[in-house]
Formats: structure tokens, C-alpha cells, sequence
């Protein structure tokens, strides 16, 4: 599913250099590079904090953490998405809403949003799921009317731009008022281990969470919020920095390798390829394809035999799940997403394929309908 290796050897040299600096310098927790990082990170999504932290479910939990929020208090979120989204919420007493998604594209439905607004709810974490922005110009007017917080789960997204329908532009994570992403290291920008890091324009709430992610300290040996452990590995940084020099070009050939799925299915009427949004840029951290007339795990079959590693992203909705069953949900509350579940299968999607593997790998899928 992901060529980390081949990624690897095309900018070993670098990798290694910065790897080898970072030991040579015996800085490892919180050494230079995790500060060069960070401005690195600031200036390429043009934000004004970038706060580094351990993983991406972390980054989730402190962005909530900085909100000054109360037990009880709603968020709405998706149910089409990894369990880390609802996980935090649930951890810090909050009460996950979740509401369906947009068949096409995958992506929180905004006019269902609208609907789940209660006097509880304070915030909205929408996921910008597989590499895609989800409807902020809908979230984010629905957020201005009801006085929320926007939270964007950017985690598949990072470095994909959003044009708003007033021609003002910006990147996954930075439209709301908080932006997570991780970098575990099968996402777009991965690290050689677990990472993640909050994006902000607000600089009072940068210092909060920043001082959240290190044990609520912002002078040392002085506690003003209850916080967490929560560091960017200096390593990691170092990796990342060389990494972040080659976002683009991964999401170019990331998009490349859409487009010829994209071209050699376009004949092939027992599936459905992605759908683009109109106003944001897609830069596939998956490529989810759906499977009509419930062929989807005979296909995933059919593909795993002949050694194509294709996946299920997701099979079961978050609300369908034994550890959120007190969430009190039931099966057909949320229609589209269990649809959806049924249907989707994502192929091969990395920066390292060829021709030769694409090729494989359509012809396989054809020849299986």
C-alpha cells in the first residue's frame, strides 16, 4: 500500500545526514531541529503557530484541550473516519455527535451539521478525509452563526489547498480555528515513527496548547494548565525537515498515479472513482474506489491473490463500534456512511509507482469485472 523504502533511497543521503546530526549533537528532546522544523512547517502552511506534539491523537486532544471546554459539552464530528477523531472527545468526558457524510466525496455533510446543533455543542472537528477538504465555506458559516469552534482533522490532508468561494485560499488545517495533522509514517508527510503537530493563526491559544503538550508548563517548574507529555522526537523532526522539502512532489505523484487509475477505469461501470471537490485540491492519501452490486470483498480477494495489498477504509462506522455503543447509536441512524462501508476499497497510493505497477494493478481490477 505504501512504499516507504523506495522512498527511502531516493533521498537516503539527506535522511541519514540529518539523522546522524541530530545523534552527533546528543539533543534529542527538544534539540534545534525540532525548532527548525516547526518554522519550516509555519512557513509552508503559512500559519502563525505550529505547535509539534507526540502523534496525531495527541494533537486532536490538546486542540480541545485549549478550548476551556466542560464535561458534557457536544462536539460534531463524522462516523466515516479512524477512531482516534472520537477517541479524544470521549477521553476528555466530551459527548462525540456524530452526523452522516456526502456520498461523493466522503466528507462530513454539512446540512446534517446544521441539524445536530444543540445548546451543548461547542465545537465542530471535521475530517478532511483521504487527502480532500471537506465543505468549509458551509462549516465555517454554520460555525459563525452558532459561535463554534472549528477543529480540522487534517491528518490525510496535509498540503492539500482549499480555494473559498470568495477566491481567498489556504491549506488543510489552517481554515478553521485549530488544525491537526500526524505523521505516522504511511501519511503524505510521515516520519520514521509516530508525530504530529497543531496548527493555529491564533497566538494566545498557540501559547496555550504549546504549553498543554509540556505538562501545562509554559516557565519551567510552573504548572498553569493540567497538561500532557507531549514531544515531536528531535529525530523525527530532523526526518520530517528533510521530508516537508519534498511534500509537493510526493502530492504530484500521488495525483499522477489518480489520474491513471482514474483513466483506465473510466470504462468500467462496476465502479465509482473519486470524486474531486470543486474547491479543494485532492493530494490522495487514498484512492478509494466504489464497488457496485456487493462485489467489494470478492474484488479484495481477487486483488490480495495476486499480491495487490488493497484495503477497506472503513468497514464498520465509528457509531457501529462495541467500545462507543454508549454513544447510543443504532444501525441505520447514519445511512450513507454504512453504505459507504460496504462499498469502498482503496488501492496502491504511494509516491513510488511506476508505470509498470499501476499498469498491474488496473488491468488486474479489470480483469476482474
Amino acid at each position: 500500500m505504501v512504499d516507504l523504502k523506495g522512498q527511502y533511497e531516493r533521498i537516503k543521503e539527506e535522511i541519514n545526514e540529518s539523522i546522524q546530526a541530530v545523534i552527533d549533537s546528543t539533543a534529542f528532546i527538544k534539540g534545534p531541529a525540532v525548532k527548525t522544523f516547526q518554522n519550516e512547517l509555519e512557513n509552508y502552511m503559512d500559519v502563525k503557530r505550529v505547535i509539534p506534539c507526540a502523534n496525531g491523537t495527541d494533537a486532536l486532544q490538546l486542540a480541545l484541550m485549549g478550548l476551556d471546554l466542560d464535561p458534557g459539552d457536544e462536539i460534531i464530528t463524522t462516523p466515516f473516519t479512524f477512531i482516534a477523531t472520537i477517541e479524544v472527545i470521549q477521553l476528555l468526558g466530551l459527548k462525540p455527535v456524530l452526523v452522516d457524510i456526502d456520498p461523493e466525496t466522503f466528507n462530513i455533510d454539512p446540512e446534517k451539521i446544521e441539524i445536530a446543533i444543540t445548546v451543548r455543542t461547542k465545537a465542530i472537528i471535521p475530517v478532511h478525509l483521504f487527502g480532500q477538504c471537506a465543505d468549509m465555506d458551509k462549516i465555517l458559516e454554520i460555525a459563525e452563526n452558532n459561535s463554534l469552534k472549528i477543529i480540522e482533522d487534517a491528518a490525510q490532508a496535509i498540503g492539500a489547498g482549499y480555494t473559498f468561494n470568495n477566491g481567498g485560499i489556504g491549506k488543510a488545517g489552517t481554515l478553521g480555528n485549530i488544525g491537526t495533522t500526524s505523521f505516522f509514517p504511511s501519511k503524505n508527510l510521515g516520519a520514521f515513527g509516530d508525530g504530529g503537530a497543531i496548527f493555529t493563526n491564533n497566538e494566545a491559544l498557540g501559547d496555550k496548547i504549546a504549553a498543554i503538550a509540556n505538562h501545562g508548563m509554559k516557565k519551567r517548574y510552573y504548572y498553569d494548565y493540567v497538561g500532557l507529555n507531549s514531544r515531536l522526537d528531535t529525530i523525527q523532526a530532523a526526518i520530517l525537515s528533510v521530508k516537508l522539502k519534498y511534500l509537493d512532489d510526493f502530492n504530484t505523484a500521488r495525483q499522477n498515479a489518480a489520474n491513471y487509475y482514474d483513466d483506465a477505469f473510466k470504462n468500467t461501470n462496476e465502479i465509482s472513482t473519486p470524486v474531486r471537490f470543486k474547491n479543494s485540491e485532492h493530494i490522495f492519501h487514498q484512492y478509494t474506489l466504489k464497488v457496485k452490486n456487493g462485489k467489494r470483498d470478492s474484488l479484495k480477494s481477487f486483488l490480495n491473490e495476486k499480491g495487490i495489498p488493497a484495503m477497506i477504509y472503513y468497514p464498520v462506522g465509528l457509531h457501529m463500534q462495541n467500545a462507543y455503543k454508549n454513544l447510543g447509536y443504532s444501525e441505520g441512524d447514519f445511512p450513507v456512511t454504512e453504505k459507504i462501508c460496504s462499498k469502498v476499497i482503496s488501492l496502491p497510493m504511494h509516491t513510488e509507482l511506476n508505470e509498470q505497477q499501476l499498469k498491474y494493478i488496473t488491468e488486474s481490477v479489470n480483469e476482474f469485472f
